[in-house]
């Protein structure tokens, strides 16, 4: 044999089921494709992961390669019935096999025991636990061991039994004549489904799939920093496998709802802070209420800042305040809390706020600003020079 299934999964040759498959979770977390990506034989390294424990976890098959056989499939006589005129026939899987790279049929009885699929949930959250971290309870409907018969996929006391059709082969040979002589073609046995055995008493509780579907809520710790589209990795938490075989991995993705105050870009949050007209052009100091009033664990004093606002501030104008924005999921630190000012004009005033207001109109000499900006038509002349002028 060219492959030596002990040493890929890093057992003794004398290793019991249970140590096997434990060697085999361990390993196929190293070198899962979605988890070793910076690795580019990940992807044969796991298939050879699986060749090897798919072999030493069905006790035929590893008697077979104990005694130095092929367990994965074995006809070796190749082409050897052409001789004679192709009187004596030939084994059209090989055939095949030869021609197009084909894996026979003929590989012997498969496993119950196979790995479970990757699942993929969705969990939505609020800004501030994307941004500080949470632990969050999911409920997940998955497949998980049959509480009845642990995996086995029998009722008590049930042992699987040889198949009488293949003889436990898996799969049965059909013999066709044609003029190059008898075609021989394989396929999984209809009476045993190609594992080589039945099981004359199934789990009445799960058909003896060895597996049944459930609901269950795990905790899932989201990191600091997270953002729509952020997928978390739990490993061997999705679907457990037929007969009991090793679970899945659950991928986690996330999506963020809006917040009716806050905008993320990036790793800063950005904010609009409304000033009054009076306020912006006099200048005064305002607090904000910032994201970590929504966090239980933030320390009570960041959860406002004080924001001065200068004289003459302009809409659209923006601040900055550093390392109060969102964490980096990867360095340290954090981004920007920005402040964009958004400046308010009165919309109901009162006669007295009105005659104060046309006074101040009055001393700036702005109770006709159309008038006068059409006659200052700058150097260049035209609207585009009165934007210089005013830029200078």
């Amino acid at each position: 044999m060219s492959k030596d299934y002990y040493a890929i999964l890093g057992v003794d040759r004398d290793a019991t089921p249970e140590e096997i498959k434990k060697a085999y979770r361990r390993r196929a977390m190293k070198v899962h494709p979605d988890v070793a990506q910076d690795d580019a034989e990940a992807a044969d390294k796991f298939k050879e992961l699986g060749e090897a424990y798919e072999v030493l976890s069905d006790p035929n098959k590893r008697a077979v390669f104990d005694r130095g056989g092929d367990p994965r499939g074995g006809g070796g006589a190749g082409f050897s019935g052409f001789g004679g005129g192709f009187a004596g026939g030939f084994d059209f899987t090989n055939l095949v096999d030869a021609m197009f790279g084909a894996q026979s049929g003929r590989g012997g009885p498969r496993s119950r025991v196979r790995r479970g699929q990757d699942a993929l949930v969705r969990i939505e959250l609020e800004l501030h636990e994307a941004v500080f971290g949470a632990a969050k309870p999911l409920k997940v409907d998955t497949a998980v061991v049959c509480p009845k018969c642990q995996g086995s996929g029998g009722e008590a006391g049930s042992e699987p039994v040889t198949c009488s059709t293949c003889g436990g082969q898996g799969d049965i040979i059909q013999i066709q004549r044609s003029f190059l002589g008898d075609i021989r073609t394989s396929q999984a046995c209809p009476q045993c489904r190609g594992y080589g055995t039945i099981i004359p008493r199934p789990c009445s509780e799960c058909s003896g799939e060895g597996r049944v579907r459930s609901k269950r809520t795990i905790t899932v710790k989201i990191p600091a920093g997270v953002s729509t589209g952020n997928r978390i990795h739990l490993e061997a938490q999705g679907e457990v496998g037929p007969g009991g075989g090793p679970a899945g991995d659950l991928y986690v993705e996330i999506s963020v709802r809006p917040h009716e105050t806050f905008r993320r870009e990036g790793d800063n949050l950005e904010a609009v802070l409304r000033v009054p007209m009076t306020a912006a052009a006099l200048g005064t100091t305002m607090e904000l209420i910032t994201l970590e009033n929504e966090w239980a664990d933030s320390d009570p004093d960041a959860r406002k800042v004080a924001v001065e606002v200068p004289a003459g501030t302009q809409s659209g104008t923006r601040m900055a305040i550093k390392d109060r924005g969102v964490p980096r999921l990867r360095g340290g630190g954090r981004g920007e809390l920005g402040i964009t000012f958004l400046v308010q004009t009165p919309t109901k005033l009162d006669e007295r706020q009105r005659e104060l207001l046309r006074e101040l109109a009055e001393l700036r000499d702005e109770t006709e600003p159309g008038a006068v900006e059409a006659h200052k038509q700058g150097k260049s002349g035209g609207l585009f020079g009165r934007l210089q002028d005013w830029l200078s």
